[in-house]
């Protein structure tokens, strides 16, 4: 029975997953963002700032911000219970070089809600020593545009995420962490969203404290004249 401390939790589960992992490079069965069953399996990241602001050029939305953050730990589950799961600073590398890739921008993970796109040359991502950087020029007579928008400027919404294919990771010794070493983000998606499932998103990194073990991610939008 697995204990109600958080870390008694992960070492619990890490005893039992230790037992049943057959190679440290197996992935997490059933990963998930939380403990019940039909949570998504998806990393999150909560934003910090939210800011509108003139950017000189009429007619676009400009925005910019972090789906995920690199070298940070935050929880996650699996079939066995809780671990530490780390998205490593080159993950993205393999994924974003490809010349055919196809992600959108989207509003809480819904394919339906799309504001942006890498395949019609609104979106843009890269890396930078935070994460994954989500770069977008948006309609704002869309009308998910118009609805997003004033809700980041008053702060409501304030958390990312992106969904993806783990390729290649690695579990800890100890079974208590895995670290995503390749992901494939083709076909997946970055989404701006509400509250997280994880604990992370109620407290994390702010600039200027890069030691945090708790992440959060960076947003700035921009609206042109």
């Amino acid at each position: 029975m697995i204990g109600t401390d958080p870390r008694a939790r992960r070492a619990d589960a890490a005893r039992a997953r230790s037992q049943g992992v057959r190679q440290r490079a197996d992935r997490p069965s059933q990963r998930r963002s939380a403990e019940h069953a039909g949570a998504r399996a998806v990393a999150r990241a909560a934003l910090i700032d939210p800011q509108v602001r003139a950017a000189g050029d009429g007619g676009v939305l400009e925005f910019t911000g972090h789906a995920s953050v690199t070298e940070q730990a935050y929880e996650m589950w699996d079939w066995y219970g809780p671990y530490m799961e780390v998205v490593s600073a080159g993950a993205f590398d393999t994924t974003l070089a490809r010349a055919d890739l196809d992600v959108p921008l989207v509003l809480g993970h819904d394919q339906l809600r799309r504001i942006a796109r890498t395949t019609n040359g609104t979106l843009d991502l890269s890396v930078d020593d935070q994460g994954l950087v989500v770069a977008a020029r948006l309609d704002p007579d869309d009308a998910d545009v118009a609805y997003i928008a004033p809700k980041l400027r008053a702060k409501l919404i304030d958390e990312m995420s992106f969904a993806f294919r783990i390729e290649a990771g690695t579990w800890s010794p100890d079974y208590t962490e895995y670290r995503i070493d390749r992901v494939d983000i083709h076909r997946g998606d970055v989404a701006i969203v509400g509250y997280g499932a994880n604990p992370y998103t109620d407290s994390g990194l702010r600039a200027g404290e890069p030691g945090n073990a708790r992440a959060r991610a960076l947003l700035a939008l921009s609206l042109a004249r």
